[in-house]
């Protein structure tokens, strides 16, 4: 199967999660950026107003992984696909395999109906095929697979990484940074990201303010760089990544990784790796530069809580740059080769 097929299929599933992904993170960057703000993080304890907001974005929010999944799975197999992928996406979320789960159960449910649908069947039967058996059919096996074939692995992982991390915390600080960095874009708020962020706040008990100071900086650099990339150069967005890339700046304001995930979604072989290596930068700015973190959150609105703001400041800025030139420039080449394919076409 060509590649083309496959981004086709991830971008069915973003072009229904987008707006889960502004409403959501809107509302959620809107209650932590007017709550009162401690040491913990945000206080929802003395504005009730703001922690409804905040449940009704998370609400939003946490249906991002499910649809995601569900529309990637339809863009295979059409409305049969939507069960087993909504089902895989949720599971996906349960067992804390985040946006990562979420494709893998999107193809998954996809081709698992796909096939189902190939198989010959008397024609009394057909019209219950698609309202009865394909769902619980390709829900059952879908689900079997995420429980107990996905979920368990990426648990073990997710325990390795963190005893790995503790030991390393005691190692090179740039290699730190940068393997901190890496883990916080790469999942965009998923199991991954997350072994690094309660990494870094565990550190904050332990009085060490450092670590949560480069995965601080870490955070908001793939919303923000996105974003920054659709203003820079908008003829190499379309019009719905560019409303996408004003709801990534909003998010990353606040300090919210998942704004990178529509496209990161869309395009995942070649906006993580850039994304990584953005947060890296920062990770690596704010260690050397001793940037302490006495919250466990990231992005600017944390800035009050931050020992040696300008350099975390200037972390954030050096990364977002880095992600938002990067990507500038492989959407103009990527460009290019199109327009030149297409004439060559034409010729």
């Amino acid at each position: 199967m060509k590649v083309s097929k496959f981004k086709q299929y991830l971008l069915s599933g973003v072009s229904y999660a987008i707006p889960f992904v502004a409403s959501g993170g809107i509302l959620i960057a809107l209650s932590i950026a007017l709550a009162p703000m401690t040491s913990q993080g945000p206080d929802f304890s003395r504005a009730p107003f703001l922690k409804l907001i905040n449940d009704i974005g998370v609400a939003a929010f946490s249906l991002l992984i499910p649809v995601l999944s569900g529309y990637i799975a339809f863009g295979i197999a059409d409305r049969p696909g939507l069960v087993p992928g909504f089902v895989g996406g949720y599971i996906a979320s349960q067992v804390g395999a985040g946006f990562l789960g979420g494709l893998v159960s999107g193809l998954l449910a996809g081709f698992v109906v796909f096939y189902l649908k190939k198989i010959k069947v008397p024609t009394y039967i057909r019209p219950v095929m698609p309202i009865l058996v394909y769902p619980v059919i390709s829900s059952f096996i879908v689900g079997i697979i995420m429980y107990k074939i996905i979920g368990a692995p990426i648990h073990d992982l997710m325990v390795s990484i963190t005893n790995w991390l503790q030991v390393m915390g005691t190692g090179n600080k740039i290699i730190l940074a940068i393997i901190l960095g890496s883990m916080i874009a790469f999942d965009m708020g998923g199991p991954v990201n997350k072994v690094a962020f309660f990494f870094g706040a565990a550190m904050i008990q332990q009085g060490n303010y450092y670590i949560m100071g480069a995965c601080a900086a870490a955070i908001c650099i793939p919303p923000l760089g996105l974003g920054l990339a659709t203003l820079l150069n908008r003829k190499l967005w379309t019009e719905q990544e560019r409303d996408a890339g004003l709801a990534a700046l909003a998010m990353g304001a606040i300090g919210i990784t998942e704004g990178a995930i529509p496209f990161a979604a869309a395009d995942p072989f070649r906006v993580i790796p850039v994304i990584m290596a953005g947060s890296s930068v920062g990770s690596v700015i704010a260690m050397l530069s001793k940037v302490g973190d006495h919250a466990p959150h990231g992005g600017p609105i944390v800035l009050p809580v931050v020992d040696n703001r300008l350099m975390y400041v200037v972390a954030i800025l050096a990364g977002t740059l880095v992600v938002a030139a990067l990507m500038t420039l492989i959407r103009a080449r990527s460009k290019k080769k199109t327009e030149a394919a297409s004439a060559s076409a034409a010729n």
